[in-house]
């Protein structure tokens, strides 16, 4: 190795080990790894768009009990995270640690089951900016507001996306700059928003309606409210709480990153779940006619023209709308990222064409292209409503959810399998890995099932009252596509792909293992 070429830190020789040289500017500090995660989680999308969901299951307690507990168990999954990340911080996160510890065929499930969960994650923020950007103009135009459909609703959601996607395309100092006002946009504008509510409202609800009250607007019997409904309703803090895993796949560029990466998983985790509950239990408090909220369907925006006049209505929705269009931004980032380096291992069709680098601007163009379409087609079935809700986005949201916890499960569970022969990082949970690596694979296997259940009772296969437009096909796309993914690793896929490709020589690699 000449010296052009030999790690000059313990970064670079981490790394070297790894089988990789330091292509990528290793400029990001801690914060600015925490800080992307943190963005991305966006406590101003999930809290806001998926409210109705835990509403409409469970009610109050679905929320200020349901969001704590849930968050706990998620934060567990992030500290096994954690312990893997700084073991392993490659790019290639997630599906790099499957590869090195079960074998190219692990590697190809969980690449795709990642993949999968950030196709459907981008499009479901995108399409919740649409829906907020849509209520922020009916505050202001009650033209705008009397001509409402969701057909209006899914063009705006192809404007936004196509300005994201453009906005990763044709600039990368200005994604860098975004970023940057993401994360105090997010921080500004979750407390302005719990202090308008805190203050404006001329009355607020008891701590008994927050804590203890039930709603069940789902069309389930009441009788199922514990086993099915509010399970359902832990959709919100679930689906909020992801896109933890950018601190991972950003870790080659990130400084100290065995210590730093594997902090800003479990940091971003742990400050948005703090943040967000706080966010909620302003929501709850705001309440003014908890039967009118009900009756139209559970959505936040309902709370806030109960309890604000119009100027301090459209303001929130103006916050939350902006945080939930950086939100696009990033994920659509990330989402084109995880697709240019699974490309560059060629394990999508037409893979040349997806990892390919503009060479002007250095950014995987075709990448964020083939993501922006693939969003743009599954979120097609939002053109339909069941009582004027898009059953279909709360699907997008439960494939965005089962996908990336999923491909999260895969290396838990082959680390806790591992036990002793694991070489960890630097940070490390040590002996506590026995218990919670199990508890993170058992939590992300319930939420699986509960999450591919259908919503409502017309969405139940061969009921009476079955309609299409209110199936949840979480199932169809998850299922159906391990099944077409399983039959061709056999057929094709386990006789060419070999996982990661390394970039440094094997005879490099071993002389730092030695």
């Amino acid at each position: 190795m000449s010296d052009d070429t030999k790690p000059k830190n313990a970064d670079e020789e981490l790394l070297a080990k790894l089988g990789y040289s330091q292509e990528l500017s290793r400029t990001w500090s801690s914060f600015s790894n925490f800080a992307i995660s943190f963005s991305i989680i966006s406590i101003l999308a999930g809290c806001f768009t998926t409210f109705g969901q835990a509403w409409n299951n469970g009610g109050p307690i679905a929320i200020s009990w349901g969001w704590p507990v849930i968050s706990l168990f998620i934060l567990i999954i992030g500290f096994t995270m954690s312990e893997l990340v700084s073991a392993y911080p490659t790019s290639g996160g997630i599906y790099w640690w499957a590869a090195k510890m079960g074998g190219p065929a692990t590697g190809f499930f969980t690449g795709w089951l990642n993949l999968i969960g950030l196709l459907a994650v981008t499009a479901s923020v995108a399409y919740g900016c649409a829906t907020f950007l849509d209520l922020t103009l009916q505050t202001i135009s009650q033209s705008y507001l009397d001509s409402y459909s969701l057909g209006r609703v899914y063009l705006i959601f192809l404007v936004i996306f196509a300005l994201a996607a453009l906005l990763n395309i044709f600039s990368g100092h200005l994604l860098a700059i975004i970023n940057n006002i993401s994360v105090w946009w997010h921080v500004a504008g979750a407390a302005a928003v719990i202090l308008i509510l805190v203050i404006i409202p001329d009355s607020h609800q008891s701590l008994d309606f927050v804590f203890t009250e039930r709603i069940n607007n789902s069309g389930f019997s009441d009788g199922k409210y514990w086993f099915l409904i509010l399970p359902l309703g832990f959709l919100l803090t679930q689906y909020t709480i992801t896109g933890f895993d950018a601190s991972a796949h950003l870790s080659e560029e990130t400084q100290g990153a065995a210590e730093g990466a594997a902090k800003g998983v479990w940091r971003s985790i742990a400050y948005s779940a703090l943040g967000g509950w706080f966010l909620l239990l302003a929501f709850l408090f705001a309440v003014q006619d908890a039967d009118a909220i009900t009756a139209g369907g559970g959505g936040v925006d309902l709370i806030f023209g109960q309890a604000l006049g119009e100027g301090w209505h459209f303001t929130i929705l103006l916050i939350s709308t902006a945080g939930q269009f950086f939100c696009t931004i990033a994920c659509l980032t990330s989402a084109s990222r995880m697709t240019f380096a699974f490309s560059r291992d060629g394990a999508i069709p037409g893979s040349k064409l997806w990892a390919t680098v503009n060479p002007r601007t250095k950014v995987p163009a075709n990448a964020v292209v083939f993501v922006a379409v693939i969003g743009a087609i599954i979120t097609l079935p939002a053109l339909k409503s069941v009582n004027g809700i898009p059953t279909a986005f709360y699907a997008v949201t439960s494939v965005a959810v089962i996908g990336l916890y999923l491909a999260f499960a895969i290396p838990i569970y082959l680390r806790w399998k591992m036990g002793d022969a694991f070489e960890p990082g630097s940070w490390t949970l040590g002996n506590k890995y026995r218990w919670m690596n199990l508890v993170a694979v058992v939590e992300i296997a319930i939420i699986s099932v509960y999450f591919i259940l259908p919503f409502t009772p017309a969405g139940v296969p061969f009921s009476d009252d079955f309609a299409w437009s209110s199936v949840n096909y979480a199932p169809v796309l998850t299922i159906g596509t391990l099944v077409v993914l399983g039959i061709w690793w056999t057929a094709s896929a386990k006789h060419w792909f070999t996982g990661p490709k390394m970039t440094i020589d094997t005879a490099v690699t071993d002389a730092f293992k030695d």
